[in-house]
Formats: structure tokens, sequence, C-alpha cells
């Protein structure tokens, strides 16, 4: 992925993300204002549902107590005869505005019923159970009618007279009209449960029209009420249809759960809030999704041009050309960089000149001291042989013949030892250019191993190969890398003077193939790792230092790379990557 590229997604990211993160909050601040708010307006409607039921509590037992100190109902309560009395509820509810009225006698006997009037002489025995009605106020209550089961609000007063109580119990209906009564704020509604029946029955349901649509989706919420008797709120429905209802238990005079107010707040607006600002969000995100590229590409023009420029001219110090300028068009970070990296190259060229000066100098040095070394050898005996055989000449004639045919074949033996060092010093100063063919490096190790299975048994090198089958073929110079092969296996055969064993694997790599000879002798300092391919350096106490700075050389000719891992006391492994 290019510089460009990488900037341009920043850029895009940092925009959508700051759109994204600014969305969230705004939402989030949003939906807790919201969820604030219709707090409030539950609050609101609930306070105004309870204070309008205390209202219609209040007013229902002042016309119930009202009733009962009457002279009428004082009157009837006098009286031992109640037959004569049987319409009389209807009367005092009409002139009250009661919709339930009942005057029972002291033993709990309907003497008059203005809800029921057939049930004349039937017994509310749950009157006589609480003896102080009066300064018990209203209280909800389910009532049985001819067509069926209601919800009401209900007050009892008590008429006293000749020592003779009449309870006077009377109410209001608890329905769709106290429910419409309520002043509700757009997007809320209200609702009523009558508990009226053991089962949920749907129609018991209400609201200000009627049976409410709704009952099942509400049905969860009112059963989890009546189990745990206490305030409860759920979220119904989804998208613009979504609703928070809000649940509260009415219980009775016993604490019974007689009915559910529910108050319901419609979510339309915070979920049509929440899509305008996510496609207000998707706007700006596109927007800054193309004010990104815009950015990205004045800020690759101004940034990525002069880096492309350094990124070249670095390239071009890495292939040789040490004296590889830029041209310093700006007084920015960019321009320092360019001008810090055109001292870098004038200051490499100098203490290139220099090293290469130095090392020279070195190579020079180091080349006279290992060739007067390995000189130095064969010329001792030479000159032994020289004198002996004039010592012979002069003071025994008569074995001259014989000390000349034995100085003849050592001086041939060592004029020989001589060509042999002259020419491998010649053959690292000259060597040829690698002839590529196909080559199977597996086929190169197996061949390298029996040809030195004499010396390496004679050694007690046991020889262990690891090739891999898969290996993939290569283009090589078979002469160089089987001389290659033939130098580290001596190198370890003499890193192992007491035995050992030797190591050769091949690995397929995905960018070529890999050469390890690892053997277990005893190994190099890091110091010696490091000056190892270095010309005429060697850690024997013979040869020329040649070896593997040859090695070296064959393998950088074949655009390859030579390595060694080693540790004093475990080892050496030389590794080749071939590609």
């Amino acid at each position: 992925m290019t510089f460009r590229t990488r900037l341009l997604l920043i850029f895009t990211m940092a925009v959508v993300l700051s759109v994204g993160v600014a969305e969230l909050l705004v939402s989030a601040g949003i939906r807790e204002q919201f969820e604030r708010l219709e707090a409030q307006r539950v609050d609101a409607l609930v306070a105004q549902f309870r204070k309008e039921y205390a209202r219609s509590g209040e007013e229902i037992a002042r016309a119930v107590n009202g009733i009962a100190a009457s002279n009428t109902v004082i009157d009837i309560a006098a009286q031992t005869d109640y037959s004569s009395y049987y319409g009389e509820a209807a009367e005092l509810a009409a002139a009250h505005g009661l919709d339930l009225l009942e005057l029972v006698a002291a033993d709990g006997t309907i003497i008059s019923s203005f809800e029921w009037p057939a049930r004349f002489g039937y017994k509310e025995d749950w009157l006589t159970q609480h003896p102080d009605w009066k300064s018990r106020g209203a209280f909800l209550k389910s009532e049985e009618l001819e067509n069926g089961v209601i919800l009401s609000l209900v007050a009892v007063g008590t008429a006293t007279a000749s020592d003779k109580v009449l309870y006077v119990a009377g109410g209001k209906r608890l329905d769709r009209a106290f429910l419409s009564a309520l002043v509700l704020p757009a997007g809320m509604r209200a609702l009523l449960y009558r508990n009226l029946q053991p089962r949920f029955t749907p129609a018991d349901l209400i609201d200000a029209s009627g049976t409410a649509p709704d009952a099942a989706e509400l049905r969860p919420l009112i059963e989890r009420v009546k189990q745990l008797k206490r305030e409860e709120t759920e979220s119904i429905g989804s998208g613009a249809g979504a609703e928070t209802i809000h649940a509260i238990p009415l219980p009775g005079l016993d604490n019974d759960l007689l009915g559910v107010l529910l108050v319901a707040s419609s979510r339309r607006e915070l979920v049509e809030l929440e899509a305008f600002l996510l496609k207000l969000g998707i706007a700006v995100a596109s927007g800054g999704i193309f004010l990104g590229i815009a950015l990205s590409w004045w800020a690759t023009a101004r940034i990525t041009k002069p880096v492309r420029r350094l990124a070249e001219s670095a390239g071009k110090v890495a292939a040789g050309d040490w004296g590889a300028t830029v041209e310093v068009a700006t007084a920015d970070e960019i321009g320092q960089l360019a001008r810090a990296f055109n001292r870098m190259t004038h200051e490499l060229v100098e203490q290139r000149e220099r090293l290469v000066q130095s090392e020279r100098v070195a190579a020079w040095r180091e080349l006279a001291r290992r060739l007067a070394h390995e000189l130095k050898n064969p010329l001792f005996p030479l000159q032994i042989t020289v004198e002996n055989m004039q010592r012979a000449r002069d003071q025994y004639p008569e074995q001259f013949d014989e000390v000349f045919r034995e100085g003849s074949a050592t001086l041939l033996a060592e004029l020989a030892n001589l060509k042999q060092i002259i020419s491998r010093f010649s053959d690292f100063a000259k060597m040829p250019a690698p002839e590529m063919q196909r080559l199977q490096l597996n086929g190169l190790a197996s061949d390298t191993l029996k040809l030195f299975a004499p010396q390496l048994a004679q050694a007690h090198i046991a020889v262990r190969t690891e090739l891999d089958p898969n290996l993939a073929v290569i283009m090589g110079d078979r002469e160089q890398l089987t001389r290659v092969l033939r130098n580290l296996t001596l190198n370890a055969i003499d890193a192992m003077p007491q035995g050992g064993t030797l190591t050769i694997r091949t690995v397929a790599q995905e960018t070529g193939v890999r050469l390890d000879v690892s053997d277990t002798g005893q190994g190099l300092t890091p110091e010696e790792c490091a000056r190892l391919f270095t010309p005429y350096y060697t850690t024997k106490t013979h040869g020329t230092g040649l070896g593997l700075a040859i090695v070296q050389s064959v393998i950088s000719d074949h655009g390859g790379r030579i390595s060694v891992e080693s540790e004093p006391g475990k080892g050496s492994t030389f590794r080749i990557d071939l590609g």
C-alpha cells in the first residue's frame, strides 16, 4: 500500500470516525434528554391521574357522607321495617351524581340498591368488617352488576339513629369516562386494565375510546405487574410505532390488585429524530470522504512528491551511486530532511573514499603477509637442499650424485607446492562468471557426500541428510556450486578433529531454496564470525584463508546470500539462500 493510499485512508477514517463519534454523542444526548423528558411527562400524567383519582374519591366521600348525614337517611336508620324504602337509593344517587349507591342495614342486609335493585335483601358482609368507615375515605372496589362486573371508586358512610347503624356505600364507575377526563400531552395515552377476572381478559383493557386494540402486546407487562404488584416499565413495538409503557398497580380495600393504570408514551419523535440524524451523519460522512480525498490529494502532492524523490535517491545510494542528491525546494521539515540526506551522501562519499583507500592498503598488506607466509615454508627447504648439494660437491664428490638425485626430488616437490600456492591466489583473483543451467541442489549435496564418504568415515563423522523432496529447480553453475559444497564440507571436517555429526539440510522457500551445512565442532566466536568471509582471514593453523572468500564470491555471483550461525562449543551452521 502506497503512502498516498494510506494518507487517503487516514483522512477518510478520521473524518468518518469524527462524524460517527459526534453522531453517537449527539444521539446519546438526545436519547438521554428524550428519556428524561418522557419520564417527566409520565410523572406528570401519573400525578394528574392520582390527583384526579384523589379528587374523585374526595367528591365521592363527601357525597356519601352527605347522604349519610341527611335527615332522610337518618329517618330510614331509625326504622325497623325497611321494605318501603326499596327505591330510595335511586333518588339519592341521582341527587348527588353517583353511579352506585346502596343503603345497607347494620347486619349487612341491603335495604335499597341503585345499581341493582333486585339485590334487595342480599347481604353485604364486608361493610360490617370495618367499623371506622368515615376515616377510611374512598377506595377501589369491584362491583357486580346485572350485566357483569365493573371497577368503581367507592366510599362508605354511616348514619346512626336510636342506636341503629345504617351503612351508605356509594361511588362512581372507573371506566373510559374517567380516562377521558385526563388531559394528555401529544403522543401519550392512558389505559386502564380492570383486574376483574382470574385470567387476563382483553375486554377489560380500555382506553378513552373503549376497548384497547393492543391488548395482546400489553398482556406480558400486565401479567408481570399482577404477579409482582409493583410499577413496571417496558417498550413495545418497533420503529415509529414504538411506545414506552409505564404500568402502575391499583390496589383495593384489602390491598388486593383490582386494576393497572398504563401510561403509554410514543417514541415516534425520537425514532424520527434518530433517523434524521443518521441521514445527516451519512451525508456529512460522504462529504467528509470527498473532503478527505481532496485533502489527501493536496497533501500527497505537497508531501509525497519530495518523499518519493528522497526514496529514489536512497535507492540510487543503495545501488551504489553514493553521490546521489535531492533538490531542496522548501524550508520545512521535508526540506530539512533533504538537506540532511545530501549531507549524508556527501559524507558517505568521503568516508567511502577513505575506507576504500584504507581497505586497499590493508588488503595489500594482508596479501603481502599471506604471500610471505605461504612462500616462506617451501623456500626454506629449497635453500637447505641447494646448500646440501653445494656442500656435497665440495666436500664429498663421491656422494654428490646420490645427494643430487635426492635434492632434485625435493626441489621439484617444493616447486610444485609453490606452483599450487600461486595457482590458488590466481584462482581467487580471476573467478570466472558462472555458466547458468538448471540444477537440483539435492543431487549436488548427495554427490558431494558420496565423494567425501571415505574421508568422513576415517574422521569418525556421522552424516545426516534432511533433503526437502519438494525442492525447486534452480539456475546455477554446477562446477562452482559443487566447489562451494566441497569447501564447506572440508571446513566441517576440519572443525571436528575428534569426530562428530555433519548435517546437510535443504528447505524449499517462497523465494527459492535454502541449504544448511552444520557441524558439531568447537564453534566460532562472534568476532570470528564477523571476519570469516574476509579474504586471507583463517582460523586454521594452515591454509590461505581464501576458501570461504571464494565461497562467498560464488554465492554472490549467483545472486544469493551466505551467512554463519555459531557459538563456541556448539558447532557452526553455514546457511546459503539461492533464488
